[in-house]
């Protein structure tokens, strides 16, 4: 859907608020990489467009509580995050317990396709997919969002409801954990990390979509 992209996130917001609900699938599509990203970092890959349907529909459900006071983005995110940290204590108990992900760090490498990527890249997106996947969840959020995102400290701090000491310390012993190789490279390949391809953003914004545009009438 292309019909909405001129808008900012707010004039999109304020027109699903007076009734053209199918322009909330711009936002849903302007978004679905920070989103994915963010709640990869935390709930998995396994879990993770489950989840981002919960936020986005939640956060459709509470539009009329969005304030701007903060970017649209940094609220969405916030709701994302919590999400995420709820489906990973409804599974798996606290989260203190869930500092390393066997699972996740065993799983081969399944959403890189075919020759889009040159072999170093792909070989070196993995490597840092793997060190990012082995951090603690405290780690890995702040890491995904400043660097790999690209938020600010700021920005940073307020979706993950830290203050901005505490988010650049904890940014610090992040980038620490990847060494060697993997941070030596750190640079322009990171930018490509965790892709959420087309078919995968799709797949969330129809069902999405299927549950809020029948509400229109």
């Amino acid at each position: 859907m292309s019909g909405g992209q001129q808008y900012t996130d707010e004039e999109v917001v304020r027109r699903v608020l007076e009734g053209e609900i199918a322009l909330y699938e711009v936002l849903i599509r302007r978004h679905n990489q920070r989103l994915y990203r963010t709640i990869r970092a935390i709930a998995g890959d396994d879990d993770a467009e489950d989840v981002m349907q919960e936020a986005y529909l939640l956060a459709y459900r509470r539009l009329s509580q969005f304030r701007g006071e903060s970017a649209f983005l940094t609220w969405l995110t916030r709701i994302a995050i919590r999400q995420a940290l709820a489906r990973k204590r409804r599974l798996q108990g606290k989260l203190e317990q869930l500092e390393t992900e066997q699972e996740m760090t065993s799983r081969p490498d399944d959403h890189t396709s075919g020759p889009e990527k040159q072999t170093f890249n792909v070989e070196l997106r993995r490597i840092l997919e793997s060190a990012i996947d082995e951090m603690p969840i405290r780690y890995r959020s702040v890491l995904i969002l400043r660097d790999v995102e690209g938020l600010s400290t700021t920005e940073t701090a307020k979706c993950l409801r830290m203050t901005p000491d505490a988010t650049k310390v904890t940014l610090h012993r992040a980038r620490r954990r990847l060494r060697g190789l993997v941070t030596q490279q750190i640079g322009g390949t990171v930018k490509e990390l965790f892709p959420f391809h087309a078919t995968r953003c799709n797949t969330v914004t129809d069902a999405v979509l299927q549950e809020i545009l029948p509400r229109a009438s």
